[in-house]
Parts: C-alpha cells; sequence; structure tokens
C-alpha cells in the first residue's frame, strides 16, 4: 500500500507540472538514444536551406547578425568528435553556411573577410567530398575579384569551377560558366566570354527543377539573365545586354533591391556605351536615390563608382556629387 500510494502521488505531482530533474532525465535519454549531435546536426542543416533564399528586402548587415548565434553553434559541433558519416555531413553544411557569409560579405565590400571565408568554405567543401558544393564555392569565390577590379584572378577561379563541377548538368556548372563569361570579357577575351556564355545556356536548359530553385544554391533563370547582363555589358554588346536585363526583371518578383540596382546600373553603362553619358548619370542618380542606405555600400556602391569613372564633363560632376552626399 505504501508502494501503491508513493506511486500514486508521485504521478500526481507530476501531472501538475515537470519537474526539473525530470525534464534533466528526459534531455539525457533522449539524446544518448539519438546521438549527442544529430538534433544540432539537423537544426544547421536547415539554417543553411532558410539563408540560400536572400535578403528577401533585408540589407546585408541584418541578415548577417541574425546568422551569429548558428555560426557559434556550427563552430561547437565542428570541435566534437563524429562518426565518419556525421562528419561528412556537417562539414557539408559547414560548407554551404560559411559560403553564405562569405557572399554577403562580398556584397557589403569586405573583400578581406570574403576570400577568408570563402576559402574556409572550400576546405570545408573538399573535406566533404562533394564536387558541386566545392565548385559553387569556387565560382561564388571568383565574383570577388571579379567584382572589385581583378578580373584575371576571378578567370582563374571560375576556371577552376567549371573543372570541378565536370560536364554534367548542375546550377553550379551554369554558375560557374557564367562568371566566367563575366570574368573573360572583363579581361577582354571576347570570343572566350562568348564560349562561356554559349555554355551556361546550355547548362541552364539541362537543369531540373531543383537545380532551377530561385536561391542562393540554385540558378535560376533571373539569375542566369543578371549575370549575362553583366557579361554582354562589359562585351559592349548593349543590345543583347538590354534583352536581357529585361527579362531579369521580369522574372523579378521579389523585392531584390540589390539585383533591381545592380540591373539598372547595368542599364546606365549601356547608355554610356551607346553615347549618351547624360542618360546614364540620370539613371544612376535616380538608382542611388531609391536605394535604403544599406545598400549603398560594397557591390553597388563599386558599381556606380565605376560607372562614374567612365564618364566626363558634367555627368561625372552629377554622379560624383550624388555618390559623395
Amino acid at each position: 500500500m505504501k508502494r501503491r500510494s508513493f506511486i500514486t502521488g508521485t504521478l500526481g505531482v507530476a501531472g501538475v507540472g515537470a519537474l526539473p530533474e525530470f525534464a534533466d532525465a528526459h534531455e539525457g535519454i533522449d539524446t544518448a538514444l539519438q546521438g549527442s549531435d544529430a538534433a544540432d546536426i539537423s537544426y544547421l542543416e536547415s539554417v543553411f536551406e532558410r539563408n540560400t533564399g536572400g535578403y528577401h528586402g533585408r540589407d546585408p548587415q541584418a541578415v548577417l547578425s541574425q546568422m551569429r548565434e548558428d555560426l557559434r553553434l556550427l563552430r561547437d559541433v565542428l570541435e566534437r568528435p563524429h562518426t565518419a558519416r556525421a562528419r561528412a555531413t556537417v562539414v557539408r553544411t559547414a560548407a554551404g553556411l560559411t559560403g553564405l557569409v562569405a557572399i554577403i560579405q562580398h556584397d557589403r565590400g569586405n573583400q578581406q573577410d570574403a576570400r577568408h571565408w570563402f576559402t574556409t568554405a572550400a576546405r570545408a567543401a573538399a573535406e566533404s567530398g562533394d564536387r558541386q558544393m566545392l565548385a559553387w564555392v569556387l565560382a561564388r569565390h571568383a565574383m570577388v575579384p571579379l567584382n572589385y577590379g581583378a578580373p584575371r584572378a576571378a578567370a582563374d577561379l571560375a576556371a577552376r569551377a567549371r573543372r570541378m563541377a565536370g560536364k554534367s548538368p548542375s546550377a553550379a556548372s551554369a554558375l560557374a560558366a557564367a562568371v566566367s563569361s563575366r570574368a573573360l570579357a572583363a579581361t577582354g577575351d571576347h570570343r572566350g566570354a562568348l564560349s562561356a556564355i554559349a555554355q551556361a545556356r546550355g547548362r541552364i536548359e539541362q537543369l531540373d527543377r531543383g537545380g532551377l530553385a530561385d536561391t542562393w544554391f540554385g540558378y535560376p533563370p533571373q539569375k542566369h539573365s543578371v549575370h549575362l547582363s553583366q557579361a554582354f555589358t562589359l562585351l559592349g554588346e548593349t543590345k543583347q545586354a538590354y534583352a536581357e536585363q529585361e527579362a531579369a526583371l521580369a522574372l523579378t518578383t521579389s523585392p531584390s533591391v540589390m539585383t533591381r540596382a545592380l540591373l539598372a546600373l547595368d542599364a546606365a553603362q549601356c547608355l554610356r556605351a551607346d553615347r549618351d553619358p547624360q542618360g546614364a548619370a540620370d539613371m544612376a542618380a535616380v538608382v542611388w536615390r531609391q536605394l535604403p542606405e544599406g545598400f549603398r555600400t560594397g557591390l553597388v556602391h563599386t558599381r556606380a563608382e565605376t560607372l562614374r569613372g567612365s564618364l566626363t564633363g558634367k555627368p561625372r560632376e552629377q554622379l560624383s556629387a550624388i555618390l559623395g552626399a
């Protein structure tokens, strides 16, 4: 009777609310059953998936700040011992997350930090054995020197990405070809750039639904046209550049503040190439005034400065005043 009374009484207390010692015991038992890192690894995979969707109108600094605690968890998980299978999953996820941080730092204009993060991402991707992940990291890394004045270094990285991706159609192989086309165009290799454009076009036609996903890890038609807009702009092929800009804008349904700004600056460069420098300055001025403060740095600012440097006289003075305001 005493034992029965004790059990009944205990259940009665437990029914009121879980006691701390019971919660601790449950956590320990559950952890032992599923593996100590399974929940953390699964969570980190979900973080990567969630953050591949882009900015969604948020400025880069805000997105980076939201990832801070997740990156600390990633560091802690990487420091723990794992089975070979779990380790491969962790390092692949690490490659993705650190690659996303690198993209954001690139967009913010922090070139050195972006390079460091991309180097880390490449190391993780190589350890994971995922060639497509490594190709994606290398192609994305190439965009740092490409967008900040070192196109030959960008062409070398993009070439490595193309070799790593191989001949099979994938988002990474399409991206690598597109980035390569821009880098080669910037170095003056007209024939090489056109060949890379043709490869990017061929690759995107072969992609499945996953490869065409509208994420930083996918290669959707909108992103394709954004890359080709820049490639044709650098080649001076303004008619084709305008066509790609229109195609990209028609496919841009989300806020995509940075994408819209970059396309408009491409259009402004095309106006300058078509001997309308005042129209180029006016378009850039409108873009700059409409940009939220958080986007007036890094990549967009660099692209606007490049346009300013190509102008002379009154148009240059106009754009200089706006950028310096």
